[in-house]
């Protein structure tokens, strides 16, 4: 039996039992640090260049932090997140190994506080004694691989962070049940940890369901939801409207999050039930975890596709007809809660924390897919406190009986196993190239996946493999101008001149407003020979964009081989006034000048340029 009835606080010497728990906490730290230890030579992947390395509002200085509250310029209003970004780059620059640090430490911080809400669970359960389920929890949490994405990642700082002050916020309430029957968190309380509730949605708006978790919890420990618990937290449900309007706003202006290819109302239940299963199977087996999992076709929705809401619906109605028909009483009038319970609330919890990532509320990550590992980070807190309540129950009942050897082993080698696997995980978060290239095997349908891997090997010089990729992500989405620019690049970098003719026309197709797609055009059609052409792709070039140094320096050059020298210097001033360190445009002026017999014009110029070649 999982409860007894909710016990009275006892006292204990706090300085004995952190000298008991210190060990425990210690094994958490150190295998949470040994499966994350390979992500911390880790280096930028995906979103993390636009997050940190490309993102202007990093560098600013202090002053500018009112601008990240007030005038948020992102895709996202998580003003606290940024800050601390603002704060990283400060410190780290564009050092990933801080960034890495960082997000392991609030990750084993993060097993370390589920660990003490876990205790208070069991205490309030009246569960079994003893230290091992809230323990083998927080242990789970930090080894468990499903986690891997969100701390090994660094555009996922938003989870990592976001789930300290969360935990505060629960353990403040759940704490003030702790003083005997009829108890209830004070004002005090409740207000400690509505503060922090508002910290972690100012994190990421993903726990944006601790009101319906609250109430969740209010059930499983009486059995009904009294006024009481009504009024506790609909301080809780005001902040997270408000900001979770916000998120949705965001989402729907700056993310353009409504242009997905999500169908109607059947696709998105469909594709809902698919992925509450297909995140329970990944906690449960978790193999083959990609950044990008393949996306469901669901429009129209086949009658399979809705099988998991059958089987959820059959799960939930088994457990919600035996607790009503065990139902025990307990003090006060109210229900205490057996297994059956427990296994709904946990499931609920699994399940509430989804609710805002299955597709219901439209997100831009659902352009790649409907599912994603970083989103169940939350909500698998849920399975695992079903796993900790198991394993305290298993404890209980093999007590000295021989089974105890067996069982301590399974749990060991399951544990390790789970270490291990997530170990590995990590290790694929090193480089780019190695997540791209394990999200391919596994989804190689990913234009995403095609495309970023194609820039990797496009930055190590692999040109050739660069380009089979770049034409990959092409075919699997055309409008992808960024791919036909970079194939152009890479085109023009292995002599197939004319071909990335055609791809930056394309990406002008696309984009008609892309300076720099214009100013390679350019420069491939002077390479071509049709240097009026070039002159006028460098010309609308610069229309576009009027203060584009490369653009005034190709025009120069290009002016001055048509024999217009006093356009071409012209162009030559002009790039170096907005860029005077441009050594080869002080070397074309030089040279220009000469032509026209200014000599000594010339030579300060040619020995500017000769200077800043020094300098390099």
């Amino acid at each position: 039996m999982l409860a007894r009835g909710i016990p009275t606080r006892v006292n204990h010497d706090p300085s004995s039992e952190r000298r008991r728990l210190l060990p425990l906490a210690a094994v958490i730290v150190l295998a949470g640090a040994w499966v994350y230890a390979p992500a911390l030579r880790g280096e930028w992947i995906w979103d993390d260049a636009e997050e940190v390395l490309r993102n202007p509002v990093l560098r600013g200085p202090a002053d500018a932090l009112a601008g990240i509250w007030l005038a948020p310029a992102g895709a996202d209003y998580f003003p606290l997140k940024t800050t601390v970004q603002w704060a990283e780059w400060h410190i780290w620059g564009d050092r990933p190994l801080g960034y890495h640090i960082a997000s392991i430490a609030l990750h084993l911080l993060s097993a370390l506080l589920f660990w003490r809400l876990l205790r208070r669970l069991f205490a309030l359960a009246g569960g079994p004694a003893g230290e091992l389920g809230p323990w083998l929890g927080g242990l789970l949490f930090a080894i468990h691989p499903l986690a891997v994405e969100s701390v090994a990642w660094i555009a996922e700082l938003k989870n990592t962070l976001s789930l300290p002050p969360l935990f505060l916020a629960m353990n403040a309430y759940v704490d003030g049940f702790l003083g005997g029957p009829g108890a209830f968190p004070g004002p005090r309380r409740r207000l400690f940890a509505l503060f922090w509730f508002a910290v972690a949605m100012l994190c990421k708006s993903s726990v944006v369901m601790l009101p319906a978790v609250l109430l969740l919890f209010g059930w499983w420990l009486r059995g009904r939801i009294g006024r009481r618990d009504l009024w506790a937290s609909a301080p809780f449900l005001a902040v997270s409207l408000a900001l979770g309007l916000v998120t949705i706003w965001f989402q729907e202006h700056r993310a353009i999050g409504y242009d997905l290819p999500i169908g109607g109302v059947a696709s998105r239940v469909a594709g809902a039930g698919l992925a509450i299963a297909f995140y329970l199977g990944k906690f449960l087996w978790p193999a083959d975890l990609i950044l990008i999992y393949p996306q469901w076709h669901l429009t129209p929705p086949s009658s399979a596709q809705f099988l998991p809401w059958i089987a959820i619906a059959a799960a939930a109605g088994w457990l919600w007809t035996r607790e009503r028909a065990h139902a025990r009483p307990a003090i006060g009038g109210s229900d205490r809660p057996g297994w059956e319970r427990t296994a709904l609330f946990g499931l609920g919890f699994f399940a509430v924390n989804l609710a805002p990532v299955l597709g219901f509320i439209p997100m831009a990550y659902l352009r790649q897919s409907w599912v994603a590992d970083h989103f169940a980070y939350l909500p698998m807190l849920g399975l695992i406190g079903l796993a900790a309540a198991g394993a305290g129950v298993a404890a209980e009942w093999a007590g000295s009986r021989a089974w105890v050897a067996p069982l301590a082993l399974g749990g060991a080698g399951a544990c390790a196993l789970l270490a291990i696997v997530a170990h590995r995980n990590a290790s694929v978060f090193r480089t780019a190239e190695a997540v791209w290239t394990r999200t391919l095997r596994g989804n190689p349908d990913s234009w995403t996946a095609h495309y970023d891997l194609g820039l990797v090997l496009h930055s190590a010089g692999r040109l050739p493999e660069a380009v089979d990729h770049y034409r990959e992500a092409i075919r699997l989405n055309p409008a992808l101008a960024g791919a036909h620019y970079n194939l152009g690049i890479a085109l023009a970098g292995v002599g197939r001149n004319a071909e990335a003719i055609i791809q930056y026309r394309e990406t002008l197709r696309i984009e008609p407003g892309n300076a720099e797609a214009r100013n390679n055009l350019g420069i491939a059609l002077g390479q071509g020979g049709r240097a009026a052409e070039a002159i006028a792709q460098f010309q609308s070039a610069l229309q576009e964009r009027p203060g584009f140094a490369d653009a005034h320096y190709n025009l120069g050059t290009a002016l001055l081989r048509a024999g217009r020298i006093a356009e071409a210097i012209a162009q030559y001033r002009e790039a170096i006034r907005i860029e005077p360190g441009n050594a080869d445009a002080h070397n074309n002026l030089g040279w220009a000048l000469k032509a026209q017999g200014r000599t000594s014009e010339a030579s300060v110029q040619l020995e500017e340029a000769a200077r800043l070649r020094g300098a390099r």
